[in-house]
């Protein structure tokens, strides 16, 4: 498990620092405080040099632009740097401290000396043409463009990557694209799953249910949902081809008890669909790292606690790390009541207070969430 993340000149920290990190860790503070960010900053991290969670994060920010020549998408990496501004030299890095070494993810840029008539630049044995279509005069000798480099560093391990940015500055979409579609060695593929405050996206849910079906952990699934509705019975996806276009919530049933119909899962209100992402995300992070931002979106208060015991069992169970924001009491509060009443020794559960003008983070153990709790001290 990571017990310390030191974060360098990434979007909207300086340096910024998290300690003494536990099994379970809660992310708290005000808004623009950057809880979002440093989530996306440990994924990143844990991630290797898979590019497609650096991807999905930039644009669901809405940080990119689109190259009209091109017809394509392009990721505006300027916004990934402190200051939301790159030149030769510029460069964020995240490390992450774990009870058996360090690790650390470096990004920079640079400028690269292109020589057309000999470089031959791939990244599969499919030999992807990286410069493919740029705005460069290819009669030049040679010619100079800024470089978009990431290096993962753990021990004696290295892994590497660079990608030329385009005239615009900006990192091609349909290249990453193609990566993922080309598929990533095993041994980079490491285990998150992020879900955020507007829930998973409909393909990754079914995915994630398809993994499970017949496994006990669809079990596991099923009591996270009746900790909201007792009367289900079992879930169950839909294949059918004409479901295949439709909503995710379209496509996952419920049977209840004394009913004999099955009955949509979008009948059964936002909670149980939270629920529902939670489960089968913390399921599929298992041996990785699960990150929620604004976990308590959908939730009901009276339904936090049993939220809480299903994150904090099941991580437990399958070895999985836990980051997570709010903006609630109520949320911190039913954390610590599981802090109260669960063994954490040699686990850990952590509130993290993250303060703007701080580059450290405020760390709350499980004791002092139960005091702060009973005593009514604001943690936030």
């Amino acid at each position: 498990m990571l017990r310390t993340i030191r974060i360098q000149n990434f979007r909207g920290f300086q340096s910024f620092e998290l300690n003494n990190l536990g099994r379970v860790n809660l992310l708290v503070g005000t808004n623009n405080s950057g809880k979002t960010s440093v989530l996306e900053a440990i994924q990143l991290l844990c991630s290797r040099n898979n590019l497609e969670p650096l991807r999905d994060v930039m644009i669901g920010r809405g940080e990119y632009f689109w190259d009209e020549r091109k017809r394509e998408r392009e990721l505006d990496i300027r916004h990934l740097f402190h200051g939301h501004d790159i030149k030769p030299g510029s460069e964020f890095s995240v490390l992450g401290v774990r009870e058996n070494g360090e690790e650390k993810l470096v990004a920079t840029v640079s400028i690269r000396r292109i020589r057309p008539r000999h470089d031959s630049l791939s990244d599969s044995p499919e030999q992807l043409r990286l410069l493919e279509n740029e705005d460069f005069d290819y009669s030049l000798e040679d010619f100079k463009v800024l470089d978009f480099s990431l290096k993962w560093i753990y021990g004696d391990e290295q892994e590497s990557w660079d990608r030329p940015l385009s005239s615009n500055g900006g990192l091609s979409d349909e290249y990453i694209r193609r990566l993922t579609r080309i598929g990533l060695p095993k041994n980079i593929k490491a285990k998150t799953q992020f879900i955020t405050s507007s829930a998973l996206t409909s393909e990754k849910m079914i995915e994630l249910f398809d993994q499970i079906v017949l496994t006990p952990e669809e079990n596991l699934v099923q009591e996270a949902l009746q900790t909201i509705e007792p009367k289900i019975e079992r879930i169950a996806s839909v294949s059918s081809e004409k479901y295949r276009r439709s909503e995710a919530r379209e496509r996952f049933v419920v049977r209840l008890s004394g009913n004999h119909q099955r009955v949509p899962i979008g009948s059964m209100g936002d909670g149980i669909w939270r629920m529902l992402g939670l489960a089968l995300a913390t399921v599929g992070a298992a041996n990785g790292v699960l990150f929620v931002d604004e976990i308590d979106t959908g939730l009901h208060f009276s339904t936090m606690s049993n939220m809480w015991k299903l994150i904090w069992e099941t991580a437990k169970r399958l070895n999985v790390q836990v980051f997570a924001t709010t903006h609630s009491s109520d949320c911190w509060t039913s954390l610590a009541s599981i802090a109260n009443r669960e063994d954490t020794v040699g686990d850990g559960i952590t509130i993290q207070r993250i303060e703007r003008d701080k580059d450290v983070g405020v760390v709350f153990s499980e004791r002092e969430i139960v005091v702060a709790a009973n005593r009514g001290i604001e943690v936030r």
